[in-house]
């Protein structure tokens, strides 16, 4: 196996993508938790007669849903949503001004 400084690029960039998965996955293990816990309380809230199947009670579940979705986008399709390549060209692009500065 080859030998990778800690200086070198590519490891940094592993190193960034590792902290990007873990971050996902603590989102994902916090809804879960959250919305668990939070489906409970309305569970137990209700009246006789009446059903957990509304939409009231899933509502914030499928709006951080479609949050957890952008964010495993995010994380696991390079590229996605202002990508390490925008990252490159603003940085790239920032240094250039401060060289004119």
């Amino acid at each position: 196996m080859e030998n990778i400084s800690k200086d070198d690029f590519r490891y940094k960039e592993a190193e960034r993508q590792v902290k990007r998965i873990k971050r996902f996955y603590v989102f994902v293990f916090v809804y879960i938790g959250v919305n668990i816990f939070i489906l409970y309380l309305n569970y137990r809230e209700l009246k006789p007669g009446e059903t957990i199947w509304q939409l009231k009670y899933f509502l914030l579940p499928m709006v951080w849903g479609i949050a957890i979705v952008i964010s495993a986008m995010r994380t696991f399709i390079p590229g996605f949503m202002l990508g390490s390549k925008w990252e490159e060209k603003k940085n790239k692009e920032l240094m250039d001004k401060e060289k004119r500065s």
